[in-house]
């Protein structure tokens, strides 16, 4: 019974895992964070009085969505290396 237990602990574990790693590769999450950043620097240029804000805004957000996009080559690179 107790090996029952552990091997529905480390499955349940294991689902928990392979959700966490969906959720941090997944393009919600990536839209999620670009569209808050969006927000967070509207609010930050028209708070200092910034011409054009919702232009500048995407500056960040458009930061963001590339570290994101080279992030997958960059982790081939390393990896290879360490082969």
């Amino acid at each position: 019974m107790d090996i029952e237990k552990e091997i529905e602990t480390i499955k349940s574990r294991n689902k928990k895992v392979e959700n966490d790693k969906a959720w941090e590769t997944s393009w919600t999450r990536r839209i999620f964070i670009a569209v808050a950043t969006y927000i967070v620097a509207i609010l930050w240029l028209i708070l200092i009085e910034e011409s054009i804000p919702l232009l500048k805004a995407c500056v960040p957000m458009g930061g963001y969505i590339l570290s994101t996009l080279s992030l997958s080559f960059v982790k081939k690179q390393w990896e290879n290396k360490r082969t």
